[in-house]
């Protein structure tokens, strides 16, 4: 069941280590109280949570920008709801979410064992479509830099998750090779068939239990890890 000849562990960060559901929860929460918007918390996270996948989505194809991928999937959210709110606040709230974001530091269940685990065997790194400014925030507060060796974000890359042009780039960082290099993330299509098509190794964390192609490899929880490496 091990993966021999691997040298290089990848991760994602957000919904693979960071538990990016839960802060951005706690986040709209805050954000909300700060702007006194009466509303129904819980009920604009379910409109919200597929309306942002799909902008993330366009953010990946480099069909939207990440100005209006902030501004826009909350006002698509609020008029989703019919809740009003004036366009400056929109904007400001779309501020103070990344802003306050950061303070938040769930990690998933497992996250500290399974990089103490691998941390004395493999170098291990991250590649992120987050932003920069936003993600070694979410690192060095969650207590996690010191595991990785190099950090691969888009904005540094000039493309997105699964342009291979992103996974060559942190290979080079790295001083790595594909043939002895694993991937590990959220998304079948950024992370797992992005790092496949470049020579990788590749794992999915289905925390969500989602349906998988059966040659895909795949853990629901990070420890189950330790199987594979």
């Amino acid at each position: 069941m091990k993966i021999k000849g691997i040298k290089h562990v990848f991760f994602d960060l957000d919904h693979t280590l960071w538990d990016f559901d839960k802060n951005s929860a706690l986040t709209f929460y805050k954000i909300f109280d700060v702007h006194q918007l009466n509303l129904d918390v819980k009920q604009f996270l379910s409109v919200y949570e597929p309306i942002n996948l799909n902008y993330w989505k366009l953010y990946r194809e480099e069909k939207i920008d990440k100005k209006n991928l902030r501004y826009k999937r909350l006002k698509d959210t609020f008029d989703a709801i019919e809740f009003k709110v004036a366009d400056d606040t929109i904007h400001q709230l779309s501020e103070d979410y990344i802003t306050y974001l950061t303070t938040f530091n769930h990690l998933f269940e497992g996250t500290f064992e399974i990089l103490e685990h691998l941390k004395p065997n493999y170098e291990l790194h991250i590649i992120t479509n987050g932003f920069e400014e936003a993600q070694h925030k979410k690192m060095n507060n969650a207590n996690i830099s010191h595991y990785f060796e190099t950090v691969t974000n888009s904005e540094i890359a000039g493309v997105k998750k699964p342009n291979p042009i992103i996974f060559e780039h942190a290979l080079e960082v790295a001083k790595a090779k594909p043939q002895e290099s694993i991937m590990i993330g959220d998304n079948i299509e950024a992370d797992i068939i992005g790092a496949l098509d470049v020579g990788f190794e590749a794992i999915l964390f289905n925390y969500h239990n989602f349906e998988a192609e059966p040659h895909i490899k795949q853990v629901n929880e990070l420890l189950d890890l330790k199987m594979y490496l």
